[in-house]
């Protein structure tokens, strides 16, 4: 045995032990402090340590914690009806992860056409560089070489076309075609959005050939872009929407949200989960809907992504040998970089920023959606020392 570790060696991890979050900052076991522009890949959406969402936590610790689904869940009754309110939805399905919400979405696409007497139609139009998850199918919905080497077939029903290319998914269709599957923005393929012209078109395209438009909004929704879910920025609505990550502000948690008639297949039996919509989590995501939708908190969020936006491209401006483009919507924001990402990530890393890379040699900024403007400011100085370091470097060895 290489190293002394139980655990699987799946993650090349930062040596980084962090001890304690307080809002966007994380504090590692011997009291240095990092900026978290990473918080856990979109998940920390209302900070570390957050006063009214632990509270909900604690307080519902101390009743139950676990029932199953045998039984009436009376917080997954109001989180449900809290989401299908602010939503085009009328029925959700709650899950503990974002891949089991896409799980969810795929079968009830399919189990859709099934009830309706067309069991063929089980294929599902995805874009390449898209990211659904880690599980068989997911897996095989994103397409990624590198994530379906070594585990066998490629499940079934997954045609995948060039991202943004609206001509090759008019030409993927078929009689066997149950619906198309995006994100409206791509977040591990590297913070590229679908342009709203193009959502618009396949929500078209699904109307007209009578499909199912399957968003994930994974990485994008609960405020990430500055509004509630991405798709609202299109004026579109899904049919079928996986949600997970900030939805639970770090607590496990996913969501799949549908239409009454998209749900038409999914009767008694056909899915389930026994920890989906466990009586902690329902309490940890109506705290975080309490605090995402109260007045004013949205805008709030496209206030500060502005400012974080100008200072980032005027980096880009200024050090165009480290930051080629600046790219994203809200608080979901990437910098793909003229070095290899991960020099800058580290680069950033020794100036105590925490960052997430990404395809395209992106490198995702994913900061808190409690985060000022202050805050986005003290960010982007530290990429600029950053950046001033690599450039330094870069002299010293020419």
């Amino acid at each position: 045995m290489a190293d002394a570790t139980p655990l699987y060696q799946t993650y090349n991890r930062a040596p980084l032990r962090f001890e304690r979050g307080e809002g966007v900052w994380l504090i590692t076991e011997t009291g240095e402090r990092y900026l978290d522009f990473a918080a856990g890949v979109a998940v920390t959406s209302v900070g570390h340590g957050n006063p009214h969402v632990v509270g909900a936590l604690k307080d519902q610790a101390d009743k139950v914690w676990h029932l199953s689904n045998l039984y009436e869940v009376p917080g997954q009754e109001k989180l449900a009806k809290r989401l299908t309110d602010v939503t085009f939805a009328d029925r959700v399905f709650f899950t503990n992860s974002g891949a089991e919400a896409l799980e969810c979405a795929i079968k009830t696409a399919r189990r859709y056409h099934f009830a309706k007497g067309h069991p063929e139609k089980f294929h599902i139009i995805t874009m390449e560089g898209a990211f659904h998850g880690r599980t068989i199918a997911t897996i095989a919905a994103g397409g990624q070489e590198k994530y379906l080497e070594g585990f066998g077939p490629k499940a079934p029903g997954f045609d995948q076309v060039p991202f943004g290319d609206l001509d090759a998914v008019k030409a993927a269709i078929t009689e066997a075609t149950a619906g198309i599957l995006v994100e409206p923005v791509q977040g591990e393929g590297g913070i590229r959005p679908i342009p709203v012209e193009m959502l618009r078109a396949l929500r078209d395209l699904c109307d007209e050939h009578g499909l199912l438009l399957i968003l994930d909004e994974v990485q994008c929704g609960v405020g990430r872009t500055g509004k509630l879910f991405a798709h609202e920025w299109a004026g579109i609505t899904p049919d079928i929407m996986a949600v997970a990550k900030g939805i639970g502000g770090g607590f496990p948690l996913g969501a799949c949200l549908a239409t009454d008639e998209a749900a038409y297949g999914m009767k008694p039996g056909t899915h389930g989960s026994t920890y989906g919509g466990n009586p902690l989590a329902m309490a940890v995501g109506n705290a975080v809907l309490d605090v995402v939708l109260a007045e004013g908190f949205l805008d709030h969020v496209r206030d500060v992504a502005l400012v974080f936006r100008q200072g980032l491209a005027s980096l880009g401006d200024r050090y165009p040998d480290v930051i080629e483009e600046v790219r994203g919507e809200g608080l979901m924001l990437g910098m793909k970089a003229k070095v290899p990402n991960t020099e800058l990530l580290m680069a950033m890393r020794d100036e105590h920023l925490l960052g997430v890379p990404a395809g395209d040699n992106v490198i995702r900024l994913l900061p808190p959606l409690t985060v000022t403007a202050a805050e986005a400011r003290e960010g982007i100085a530290r990429i600029e020392r950053a950046a001033e370091h690599i450039r330094a470097k870069a002299a010293a060895t020419a």
